[in-house]
């Protein structure tokens, strides 16, 4: 018992990959008995393409699908029409409709990139008559037939077999994202008195990167399936953008704390600080395990509480006159970083909102208004 539960506890973070690997199989082996049934020419054309469509998300199966079919029956009636219209019996005529062929939608391809299967069936279109004595109408027909088998297997598959929305993935990424934001921000504000680990920070301001550039691309493909009513997620819109400010908040905070407070700012702002940095990110990773359990967003008063705490601090040593006499650039630091953390109060607060939309209980609510 204790093996399973060690054995499930290793797989349960892994459960999405391996839905994956699961449809993947199922496809390829449906693809091949189809194609195989329905005496298909080459059935290693039909599993292919259902491996190419069967993808982590059924928005990302969507688009796979939609792309490989344009590019295969753009390149099967480019690739039969000419050589339809202009036949050749030497090599070399073959070699001229292979350049004819491949040059301009080569360009295609690299103006668009999603039609890039258009150059493949294009060439297979031209030589597979050549290996077995067909005519370049058949072989288009023969390449068209082999794909559409295998894309609508692949599409049905990822519909029916553990299905993976990419609404409940973008949970995960942006959960993720949210805990690399509290970090990076914990390590800023400790730099203000302590002194930079730039080690620590850029491995965590690359992984935010990384992160971002994922979650966009989740986000596009949970739209996706919103248009095609696949999904009754929220709007991924208002949480991609929250989260891109709350980046870009920690970059300006990056900026402001490039060196430490002067000693006697330090003293007086040490522990508002401090507070300051507790309390957002434990809001921030409050936030991502809330996400990815589909719960309500956690408290927020204890950030404007820590803020009001600092802004009051902030005051007192501006009165008391602790930054005149230094440098420009260290008043600049000073007032930028306030700034900063007051642009960054207000996309919390816009945080807040949003993880609340996106609890189980808001989506409840829309689903019982919209009957």
């Amino acid at each position: 018992m204790a093996g399973a539960k060690e054995l499930f506890d290793r797989v349960r973070p892994r459960r999405t990959q391996l839905g994956l690997a699961i449809r993947v199989t199922v496809a390829a082996t449906a693809a091949y008995a189809l194609a195989t049934a329905l005496h298909l020419l080459l059935p290693l054309w039909a599993v292919l393409t259902s491996l190419i469509v069967t993808q982590m998300s059924v928005g990302r199966s969507l688009k796979a699908t939609r792309d490989y079919m344009l590019g295969t029956i753009g390149g099967a009636i480019y690739g039969g029409a000419i050589a339809i219209t202009l036949p050749y019996s030497t090599e070399a005529g073959l070699l001229g409709l292979l350049v004819l062929a491949v040059a301009p939608l080569s360009l295609v391809a690299a103006v668009y990139p999603n039609l890039s299967t258009a150059t493949v069936t294009a060439v297979i279109v031209l030589l597979v008559p050549t290996m077995h004595h067909a005519d370049p109408l058949a072989s288009a027909i023969d390449r068209v037939s082999e794909v559409s088998v295998g894309a609508i297997t692949g599409l049905l598959v990822s519909f029916l077999v553990l299905p993976s929305r990419a609404v409940r993935q973008i949970r995960a990424s942006a959960a993720k994202l949210l805990e690399l934001i509290a970090e990076a921000f914990t390590e800023l504000l400790a730099g203000l008195t302590r002194g930079r680990d730039n080690d620590a920070l850029h491995r965590i301001q690359d992984g935010i990167g990384t992160a971002m550039v994922g979650m966009n691309a989740i986000g596009a493909e949970a739209e996706r399936e919103r248009s095609a009513r696949l999904s009754s997620g929220p709007d991924t819109g208002p949480l991609l953008r929250t989260i891109l400010r709350l980046r870009h908040d920690v970059v300006m905070i990056g900026r402001a704390t490039v060196v430490p407070l002067p000693v006697e700012v330090q003293v007086r702002l040490a522990a508002p600080l401090a507070e300051v940095g507790a309390a957002i990110a434990r809001f921030l990773k409050s936030a991502a395990e809330a996400l990815r359990a589909g719960a309500g967003a956690p408290p927020i008063h204890p950030v404007h509480l820590a803020l009001q705490h600092y802004a009051e601090a902030v005051a007192a040593v501006r009165q008391e006159g602790l930054i005149r006499g230094h440098a420009s650039d260290t008043a600049e630091r000073f007032f930028a970083l306030g700034f900063s953390l007051e642009q960054m109060h207000q996309n919390l607060c816009d945080l807040d909102r949003v993880v609340g939309e996106w609890s189980e209980a808001a989506r409840d609510k829309s689903a019982r208004m919209a009957e």
